[in-house]
């Protein structure tokens, strides 16, 4: 496999996992048929012209693109079976972690990856917990004929993904603990991130991640242009998320940017225009000046 860190904005990156090939020893498991299984299904419903699967996938697909884009991205690291484990502690060659030079500094690129694996693992520990409390609660719905029970495969889908999330964060810890990562700066990367020339979207604060409330507690991923520690600005827009996949060659990365970046394009959106909302609100204040009954009581304060 092959990793890539491609920075969003000036305080966050995608991590995206590609598979070269599947170790012989490796059997496909459950896991994998039943993954396989519902993309069939799910790919099925998708051409249907109308009914409740089509409006089911027309959902499905608006849920999918508000998931957290960090969480996809730890999801498309594979799980570490112990025949990959064996493979990977007695092979010959690393596994290649390719980024921007002009973005990230080699020696900054262990600590991205080591947050980006584990900022969120407590957070998916709980709601895979959540998840399985809420299962139960669901079955009853299955009793209604005719239409399968959609809230207890959502929330089985859901736990599959926290887990997989957990466990390509467990798998990029190992590589990073056992330094069975090679850093590889690219050109062809560095290239695309300096084609944009219009500016991009910005804010001259940092605008919080999906679920920032439960991640206060385990600090900010580190910023990829420490010259602008205090705000972030978008590095990366929708035309050139689909250059950047042209030129490294990933289709199937084209869906992964463009979702981290219209979810980091519309937190900035958001912040700037409630900071606009605060800044009208205090000068509306202003404008108002003192209240009636200030001035009453400033009155009757007088000697």
């Amino acid at each position: 496999m092959r990793l890539y860190l491609l920075p969003i904005s000036t305080r966050r990156t995608l991590l995206y996992c590609q598979k070269l090939k599947v170790p012989a020893s490796d059997k496909q498991t459950w896991s994998d048929k039943i993954q396989g299984k519902a993309a069939r299904t799910w790919s099925e419903w998708e051409k249907k012209e109308s009914g409740w699967q089509k409006s089911v996938v027309n959902y499905g697909n608006l849920l999918q693109r508000r998931i957290p884009y960090e969480e996809w991205g730890l999801k498309s690291v594979p799980p570490l079976s112990k025949s990959r484990k064996d493979t990977e502690l007695k092979g010959t060659e690393k596994v290649e972690v390719v980024y921007p030079k002009s973005l990230l500094a080699m020696d900054k690129v262990p600590r991205v990856l080591e947050t980006l694996a584990t900022e969120r693992e407590a957070l998916h520990r709980k709601r895979l917990i959540w998840c399985f409390v809420g299962m139960p609660f669901t079955l009853p719905v299955g009793l209604i004929p005719l239409i399968p029970n959609i809230p207890f495969f959502y929330l089985v889908y859901r736990a599959w993904s926290h887990w997989r999330a957990l466990s390509g964060g467990k798998h990029i810890q190992f590589l990073l603990q056992n330094n069975l990562l090679a850093f590889t700066p690219s050109a062809v990367v560095d290239e695309v991130y300096a084609r944009p020339k219009q500016p991009l979207p910005s804010t001259p604060e940092t605008t919080t991640a999906p679920d920032a409330d439960q991640l206060k507690k385990l600090g900010p991923t580190p910023d990829v242009a420490p010259e602008t520690p205090e705000g972030e600005t978008l590095l990366l827009s929708q035309e050139h998320g689909k250059k950047m996949t042209q030129a490294l060659n990933l289709p199937a990365l084209e869906i992964e940017l463009e979702r981290a970046i219209w979810q980091v394009e519309t937190a900035i959106k958001k912040s700037n225009a409630e900071t606009a909302t605060e800044g009208t609100g205090s000068t509306t204040e202003t404008l108002k000046g003192p209240k009636s009954d200030d001035l009453t009581n400033a009155e009757d304060k007088k000697p």
